[in-house]
């Protein structure tokens, strides 16, 4: 992800289908503070959300890895699909790479995935990805279920 990909992202973060288990749909101003919030965790962690297309090159979403306040610090594997490509086995992919991304470094233990009670779609990636249901937390005012990996497990 890069400032290039800015009007993607806001194609992608600005939808409201995409959008409808956050508080609101991004701004062109938000999705640049993303992307820049990327480009940062790049920086200091060698990993962050990450573009996902097809073989053809159309854009797809985001997908990847990115540290959140849960239990301290948490590593959570995150995802987001425009509604054209939904449906099509895209962020399982995705989020099955991420996470074996960060079992091969082996510095991390487990990944979570924090989602929105009702947000079903997200769920079964989760599940499809190795996830399963950890536990219930406040995550930005809101309740959400979730979902654990354990990564070191033979």
């Amino acid at each position: 992800m890069s400032d290039d990909d800015l009007d993607l992202m806001e194609s992608l973060l600005g939808d409201p289908v995409v959008m409808t288990h956050y508080d609101h749909p991004k701004s062109r101003g938000e999705c640049q503070g993303w992307i820049d919030w990327n480009m940062r965790n790049y920086a200091r962690d060698g990993f962050g959300l990450w573009i996902i297309e097809t073989e053809d090159g159309d854009f797809v979403g985001d997908c990847g890895l990115t540290w959140q306040p849960i239990d301290g610090e948490s590593l959570e594997l995150g995802y987001h699909v425009l509604p054209r490509h939904q449906g099509k086995g895209f962020a399982t992919e995705a989020a099955r790479a991420a996470r074996e991304f960060v079992r091969r470094r082996g510095d991390v233990d487990f990944v979570i995935a924090i989602i929105a009670p009702g947000n079903t779609a997200s769920i079964r990636v989760a599940e499809k990805a190795g996830l399963s249901v950890w536990k219930h937390a406040n995550y930005h005012g809101r309740e959400h279920v979730i979902y654990r990996a354990d990564l070191n497990m033979t």
